[in-house]
């Protein structure tokens, strides 16, 4: 039997390398934000760099071309977006006009109820401007440079996650002892093949979710319908909220091109059969249940991914929680971590859309 001292001393090393764990993801947070999420993009471009080397591309050469596709990708997103946003601000006069009369009711409504008239609110709010203009714009400039130089070293970091993905598993494979070398380059393999095939999952999910909320929100007349269908798909990524969030967007919208009650139920509408189809069709055929994460686990990833990250870490729990729970899957040691973060009742796998695919592939 273990001694208690040895017991002691080992449940003491456990705690600490908790606690210098999470103060390292927090500390170093600038440093790790860019180099997981290009981590996460590089498993999901594997499959392509794979498939370019078997039609005898380069590991560079492929490397290149599938960083250039994703680029491409998010421009032709970043493009359709502007154009969208463009139609909205024809109308912005408009809009605004409605705007500002919402908010002379709102300040009406101040005065009756809290007994602050107009004069004094108008008061208040200038002197918040004057003194805060000055940081909102350095605030605005310094986020800006922030982004585009995470941008470009989420895109660097890719390519060279990609370029040098063999000599990284090499270097995983000679820190552990030689008798658990086939098992960790099975794991590893397993993992990164799972993990793209999540990831691609989520991004097909994403796609579809698009179609259906531009198709919902133009049958029911919202101005910029494409707009904001692919605002609640992206934000789909952080779930529960995201998409709450997107469709409440979608409703401050239409109560400024002027829609009415039966607009505005007709958003609820969309979001609601929409978020139906998702729960019984999408998930389960595309994504599947190979990382279903319960509902405890996802909203405790999401709130520890905020106070370490900010809006970063909310974007990236659930990928990474859900990356982690599939390498638990394939450790016997960490199985019992998987089976805790995972759902309460053990389902059959089902297969995912892309399985469905690889099957009929293989039999032709």
């Amino acid at each position: 039997m273990e001694p208690a001292q040895s017991r002691t001393k080992r449940l003491t090393y456990r705690v600490v390398l908790v606690i210098s764990l999470v103060a390292s993801l927090y500390f170093a947070s600038a440093f790790l934000i860019p180099i997981v999420l290009a981590a996460l993009l590089a498993m999901l471009l594997t499959r392509v760099a794979d498939w370019l080397e078997k039609k005898g591309a380069g590991r560079g050469v492929s490397s290149l071309v599938s960083v250039l596709l994703l680029v491409i990708a998010i421009a032709l997103l970043g493009a359709t977006l502007a154009w969208q946003l463009s139609q909205l601000t024809a109308n912005i006069d408009e809009m605004r006009d409605r705007l500002l009369g919402s908010v002379d009711s709102a300040r009406e409504w101040i005065s009756q109820t809290i007994g602050m008239d107009v004069e004094a609110q108008e008061k208040v709010i200038e002197e918040q401007r004057k003194g805060a203009s000055g940081q909102v714009i350095m605030a605005l400039i310094d986020s800006l440079t922030n982004v585009l130089i995470n941008a470009i070293l989420v895109i660097a970091y890719t390519f060279l996650f990609l370029h040098y993905r063999s000599h990284l598993k090499r270097f995983a494979l000679r820190v552990v002892p030689q008798e658990k070398k086939r098992d960790t380059d099975r794991i590893i393999r397993k993992s990164v093949a799972l993990s793209g095939n999540y990831l691609t999952g989520l991004f097909s999910m994403i796609g579809m979710l698009w179609i259906m909320y531009g198709i919902g929100f133009g049958i029911i007349g919202l101005e910029g319908a494409l707009f904001f269908a692919v605002i609640c798909g992206v934000l789909e990524i952080v779930p529960f909220v995201g998409n709450l969030v997107g469709n409440l967007l979608a409703i401050f919208a239409a109560l400024a091109q002027g829609g009415d009650m039966r607009m505005v139920l007709g958003i609820i509408a969309v979001y609601v059969t929409v978020q139906f189809l998702q729960t019984y069709l999408l998930e389960p055929l595309v994504v599947g249940q190979q990382v279903n994460i319960n509902p405890l686990f996802t909203i405790m990833g999401l709130v520890a991914g905020e106070l370490l990250w900010g809006i970063a870490g909310l974007a990236l729990a659930i990928p990474v929680i859900g990356i982690a729970k599939i390498i638990c899957d394939n450790v016997p040691e960490l199985r019992p971590i998987s089976a805790l973060i995972g759902p309460a009742h053990a389902k059959r796998k089902k297969s995912t859309l892309l399985d469905i695919l690889k099957r009929k592939t293989n039999k032709k």
